[in-house]
């Protein structure tokens, strides 16, 4: 009996360290097989990364949002964070796991149409907002094109090999969970648990400040040489010029701007002559060169000296120009009841006088063959804009009516008509506001002692408003002498600007 005993103890112990050795087989195969998928998952190569995502570029590029320039700036903003999270993938050794939040206007396209210029709608574009948490380039791709709606077939066309991505995706996917017990023992980290932590964890306006104060300083302190030069080069432009102001039409750094008045300094210098006309003007920094709809002299950044010269020989016919089309304006408002046409720079695309003119003078012969029965000044006090992509009038909430140039005269009269009282209460509301902006913005400078408070051209005064008043119930010491500019989202500038959202929490 003892040896009977004896070897079914030795039985049921051989037994135990098969089952052991077992699992712990099964354990290094399935985490092989895994580790391979990782491996695979991050063959995907930097240039394999952009071509994946060209159809999502090509919904978003900025290019193609010139007539919408806040949807334009938001999605600058928004890429130049993404590629620095893509870039920053490709680094060797790269660990941080920061979700990274990212809002975009993505172009709308028609459901059956073929034509890829004619494909999007009338609407325009949409709205997409989507975070970022993914450690590989491949996984960032498909959640960056998924998130978009935008398909994800192409990929396998690339040096990626397609099979091993199929076998990645489906073993991932696959419900395999290590019992917790395993990351206890061996100290690694438990990814699911990882992952929903992080999308636990909301960003707020504190814990931002603590994590970016230090960077924020160290490169304000660094740029504070250069923005006392560039405050000394446009003072002494605008003097020696007698210039109204010198503008930027993007948020370019510092070093940037400066390098800019350098040119056209050097340009006073050679050829003072041909800038004899600029006097009373604003000059504006952008990416090309003419006089803009607004009467400023717009100067190409891409631009040599020549090109420029060209511009300021060129001004007398300009302002002739603007004459006109100052004309056209006048004899627009006598035709619609004496509203007034007005360009606003921040709501409007950047554009030259040449292309204004031809919008005007579309849109006035339009009217002038239709002959609206619009009772003289009865439409006195109200405001206008003008914009070729558009294709129903509408009311802003600042009070002036944004008009199609195809729009049709009787829908315009009756529009017009419908709307004109709602028009005259928002223009005495955007007053109010503008007034209330201002102070909030004067009293927030002086309770956080801020260098500087202003915003972007796409954050609203009602958002600013809002923001502003927030932030006044806050101590925030960490504002101290800083830059704060209110955005749509959290960032910090090569020159030490904090960058916050306006619904920052």
């Amino acid at each position: 009996p003892f040896c009977h005993i004896l070897m079914s103890f030795t039985s049921v112990c051989l037994l135990i360290d098969c089952i052991i050795y077992k699992h712990y087989f099964n354990r290094l195969c399935l985490e092989k097989i895994l580790l391979q998928c990782i491996l695979q998952s991050r063959t995907l190569s930097g240039a394999d990364a952009i071509n994946a995502l060209r159809p999502f570029y090509f919904a978003v590029h900025p290019d193609f949002f010139g007539q919408h320039p806040k949807e334009r700036e938001v999605n600058e903003n928004s890429l130049k964070r993404l590629n620095g999270y893509l870039e920053n993938l490709q680094k060797p050794g790269f660990r941080s796991f920061k979700p990274t939040q990212l809002t975009f206007y993505v172009r709308e396209r028609e459901p059956n149409s073929s034509n890829v210029q004619e494909s999007f709608s009338a609407s325009g574009f949409r709205a997409v907002s989507f975070t970022l948490h993914t450690r590989d380039l491949l996984s960032t791709v498909l959640d960056i094109l998924n998130s978009c709606s935008l398909s994800t077939e192409h990929i396998q066309s690339l040096n990626v090999n397609s099979q091993s991505h199929k076998e990645s995706k489906s073993t991932v996917n696959r419900p395999i969970k290590w019992d917790k017990t395993y990351y206890s023992f061996t100290g690694f980290k438990d990814p699911e648990e990882e992952l929903e932590q992080a999308q636990r964890v909301e960003t707020t306006l504190i814990s931002w400040l603590d994590d970016n104060e230090a960077s924020a300083v160290k490169k304000l302190k660094k740029s504070l040489p250069l923005r006392k030069e560039l405050e000394r080069l446009k003072f002494e432009l605008s003097h020696q010029l007698q210039l109204s102001d010198i503008r930027w039409q993007r948020s370019w750094g510092i070093a940037h701007r400066c390098s800019q008045l350098h040119s056209l300094g050097r340009l006073v210098q050679q050829r003072p002559e041909v800038l004899k006309n600029v006097k009373g003007r604003t000059v504006v920094f952008t990416d090309r060169s003419g006089m803009s709809a607004a009467g400023h002299i717009m100067l190409g950044t891409m631009d040599v000296h020549h090109h420029w010269t060209k511009i300021f020989e060129r001004l007398p016919n300009y302002y002739k120009l603007q004459k006109r089309l100052l004309f056209l304006e006048d004899r627009i408002s006598q035709l619609l009841g004496g509203i007034q046409v007005i360009y606003i720079e921040e709501l409007q695309p950047l554009l030259t006088l040449e292309e204004y003119y031809e919008t005007l003078d579309s849109f006035y012969n339009k009217l002038r063959d239709s002959r609206l029965p619009f009772h003289p000044r009865s439409l006195r006090g109200l405001q206008m804009i003008l914009e070729s992509d558009r294709y129903a009038p509408s009311l802003h909430e600042f009070g002036h009516f944004t008009i199609p140039t195809v729009c049709d005269p009787a829908t315009l009269q009756w529009f017009i008509f419908a709307k004109a009282q709602e028009a005259r209460h928002n223009l005495k509301r955007k007053e109010e506001m503008m007034i209330t902006e201002k102070e909030l913005i004067d009293t927030s400078t002086e309770k956080f002692s801020l260098d500087r408070l202003y915003k972007e051209p796409s954050v609203s005064s009602a958002q600013m408003i809002d923001c502003c008043k927030r932030l006044l119930e806050e101590s925030l010491p960490y504002l101290q002498g800083m830059h704060l500019c209110i955005s749509h989202f959290y960032s910090v500038l090569q020159d030490g600007d904090l960058c916050i959202p306006w619904n920052w929490k």
